[in-house]
């Protein structure tokens, strides 16, 4: 081979080598949001969701993350348990696991929701990805037994996994004027935003503290 030859075959290694290294650096970190219809966006239009507008707010924060929606309206723990492998694709680095609320709805025995979410915790931890836990309260008119077991429910759960907890997904929105649709149930566009604002920087540290990819 000529040194030309040889030149131009080092500098196509080189090339592909440098565009290797930069896809690796361009991947960003992938983040699912795994949920019911908070999650999924219930009454909101296009890039008005949650997992829409979490990824805009880290985005604008600096972070390269890609945030997918994986909520079901009307899902439950059972559901989710049922969905949780092909739902959540390979390389998925962080899951926001918010799901209970409509066990709540439905009077499912707390006992049900939280064996439900140790199982979907522990598969994620099979699977070395982190999650952040988006706990649920119980409404008052369920009684008190009802809505301590459940309330109990996510602390215990992320103690046990070690893992980041957000104790009330809708804080800050449940029976907070203007900020769920007209169904009272489900959070408005300000309810969004005003949702995202406040559980950023739990999203942060989990970022922060999760498996980075190899």
């Amino acid at each position: 081979m000529s040194f030309k030859r040889r030149i131009a075959a080092g500098l196509i290694v080189f090339l592909a080598i440098c565009g290797a290294i930069s896809s690796a650096r361009a991947e960003p970190f992938k983040i699912v949001g795994f949920g019911d219809s908070l999650m999924a966006g219930f009454g909101l239009g296009p890039d008005e969701g949650f997992t829409d507008k979490l990824q805009a707010a880290l985005r604008a924060k600096g972070h390269d993350v890609a945030v997918a929606n994986a909520g079901v309206s009307g899902d439950t723990t059972s559901g989710g348990l049922a969905r949780l492998d092909w739902s959540v694709p390979d390389g998925t680095q962080l899951v926001i696991l918010e799901l209970g609320a409509n066990d709540m709805l439905r009077g499912v025995a707390p006992d049900i929701t939280r064996k439900n979410l140790d199982e979907m915790l522990a598969k994620l931890k099979g699977r070395k990805i982190a999650v952040l836990l988006a706990g649920m309260r119980a409404a008052p008119n369920l009684g008190a037994e009802y809505q301590n077991a459940f309330d109990a429910i996510f602390p215990g759960l992320a103690k046990k996994y070690d893992i980041d907890l957000y104790p009330f997904f809708l804080d800050g929105v449940a029976g907070e004027p203007g900020m769920q649709l007209e169904d009272g149930l489900h959070p408005s566009v300000k309810g969004i935003d005003r949702m995202v604002e406040r559980i950023l920087p739990t999203v942060e540290k989990a970022i922060a503290a999760a498996p980075k990819a190899s």
